[in-house]
């Protein structure tokens, strides 16, 4: 047979795995690597302009496609740009395989130029990684690493690859199957603890169902829409949750925790059954963890074992694959009898829902509802960076399918939503992508826009321009007696630092601006026309806060709920 170098063994594997597209950036130590992709025309390799935007668009294309995302980077700085991209894909769950060239085995650990042992800087990060000592073990290493990212509780697996070993040659195995000592998730739950859960339902008055990021990945919203509505039991999402059940459906709840809807966070705390599926009890949805849902019972249904109990006390865990567990349940489960909770909830609904200012000025709110309103008959996906236009995006925009919301839940990543967009597009062609971001957050990567641009990608950008680094502003204002230490990024005038429309225009993408709330239906129509990347400038009010928040450490029924 013969013998391929090892450069080439990692690109027939990609094939292999049936990848199509990889994000990534040059150097040294990947020459051979770039030079095996360059000859292969099965695989589309997207030049982006920072490591940290191509593992960041590979995270994006994963969310959106539901495949294991690919970025690839040089030894020492180029690797460790990726880390930012690798730790936000891990907090989220997101399959990712990173492959980095490494300095010659032979130099390794001698300080070698561009040398990081990023095995060691990353292991806390990933779910596995590997450094790939002899050709003789690349292929399987690599089939390895696609498997580890996939399977279980998806995650980043990092592959590190010295250039000796992709300039070896060797024979092209590519292994059939894997099998891993330590390494078996569970997939399907335990019976007699579902059949335990069926009864609880049947016997609550009180039941919520709480939705994590865990339903969209398993592929189990059907069977989650369908439990919900044979129980009639309503449903509250985690921001990671976003799309796992339609937010319009009368069942939903919305959002819950530190800026969820009043009444989710009401229905938490009097529930007497709590159900989570695919959720981990984070601190943004918990608050203080010995006041949350004190009076119920907890079931908790994971493919992570580790989850369960780890930051709040579970009463009837499951472990297995959500969509596996619901599918049976649904042969066990009862409808409850719950209509005077039901009543309850919406006088909640009505009592207390989202509300914003409703006048003359350009709120963001407003722009986020009529964006919804527009894109309701399209094919679309939101991205958004993080902070306040992450926030009011999740509160104000309508999802109603899974993989249409991407955004870093766990890490809390600025600059995550323009490449990740960029990821989606490439993933999902047919779909209108859309980034919502904030003035501060979208200049982190601002230079992916030569990504999109020369790519041909016709991303949408909506920025929220306040002037400020408006999250941390938000809380200057509530907390630190409105001292706004070095949140401010404009004076607030007619003079822009940057102005978005000429630099958008400098990468040959659209600019427009917009300051009054009568331009805003006209300046979306105008973007979603254009064929290419565009920029929307919205001058906002500079001062606009996000409501409901539960204050940091407090209890989630400690709202503030701004508005009278």
């Amino acid at each position: 047979m013969t013998k391929i170098s090892g450069a080439e063994i990692i690109v027939k594997s990609l094939i292999e795995e049936n990848v199509k597209h990889a994000f990534g950036y040059p150097g040294g130590a990947v020459i051979p690597l770039m030079d095996a992709i360059y000859a292969e025309k099965k695989l589309n390799f997207i030049l982006t302009r920072h490591e940290q935007g191509a593992a960041h668009a590979a995270d994006g294309y994963a969310r959106a496609t539901g495949e294991v995302g690919v970025c690839i980077a040089t030894s020492g700085p180029g690797a460790t740009n990726l880390v930012t991209g690798i730790a936000t894909a891990n907090m989220d769950s997101i399959p990712m395989v990173a492959i980095t060239g490494q300095v010659k085995s032979v130099l390794i650990g001698n300080d070698a130029f561009q040398e990081a042992d990023i095995v060691g800087i990353t292991r806390p990060i990933t779910k596995h990684n590997y450094l790939v000592k002899n050709i003789s073990t690349l292929a399987s290493t690599l089939k390895e690493a696609f498997h580890v990212a996939r399977t279980g509780r998806p995650g980043p697996v990092l592959v590190d690859v010295p250039v000796d070993v992709q300039l070896a040659k060797d024979e092209f195995k590519y292994p059939k199957d894997v099998n891993m000592r330590g390494y078996k998730p569970t997939y399907v739950g335990h019976s007699k603890q579902i059949e335990k859960i069926a009864q609880a339902i049947e016997n609550s008055k009180r039941p919520v169902l709480y939705i994590g990021g865990g339903v969209i990945l398993s592929g189990a919203s059907k069977e989650l829409a369908k439990l919900a509505r044979m129980t009639d039991i309503p449903v509250t999402m985690t921001m990671m949750g976003l799309g796992a059940f339609p937010g319009d459906d009368p069942l939903s709840l919305g959002m819950l925790g530190m800026h969820g809807t009043a009444y989710a966070n009401h229905a938490i705390q009097e529930s007497d059954l709590l159900i989570a599926v695919g959720a981990r009890f984070d601190d943004r949805v918990t608050g203080r963890v010995d006041t949350f849902a004190p009076d119920a019972k907890v079931v908790h249904i994971d493919i992570d074992p580790s989850s369960v109990s780890k930051n709040v006390r579970v009463d009837l865990p499951v472990i297995g694959d959500a969509r596996l567990v619901l599918k049976e349940l649904l042969t066990f489960v009862k409808k409850p009898d719950i209509a005077e909770w039901h009543k309850k909830i919406k006088k909640w609904k009505n009592e207390l829902p989202l509300k914003y200012k409703d006048d003359d000025v350009l709120r963001p709110q407003f722009i986020i509802e009529t964006l919804e309103r527009l894109t309701r008959d399209k094919n679309v996906i939101i991205t958004t960076e993080v902070g306040q236009n992450q926030m009011w995006s999740a509160q104000y925009f309508c999802f109603r399918e899974p993989r249409t919301w991407l955004s870093s839940g766990g890490l809390g990543t600025m600059g995550f939503g323009f490449p990740a967009a960029i990821g989606a597009q490439v993933g999902k062609p047919e779909c209108l992508v859309i980034d919502i971001a904030g003035d501060g957050s979208i200049q982190m990567n601002i230079q992916e826009m030569a990504t999109a641009v020369l790519n041909k990608l016709p991303v949408k950008i909506v920025i929220l321009n306040n002037g400020y680094l408006g999250m941390v502003r938000q809380w200057q204002e509530l907390f630190y007696d409105r001292r706004y230490a070095f949140t401010t990024l404009s004076d607030g005038g007619d003079s822009y630092c940057p102005d978005f429309v000429k630099l958008a225009e400098s990468y040959g993408a659209a600019g427009i601006r917009v300051k009054r709330k009568d331009e805003v239906e006209s300046a979306i129509k105008k973007a979603i026309g254009i064929d290419g990347p565009v920029m929307i400038d919205f001058i906002i009010q500079r001062e606009e806060n996000v409501f409901p928040m539960v204050p940091a450490g407090e209890s989630i029924s400690n709202m503030l709920h701004g508005l009278a």
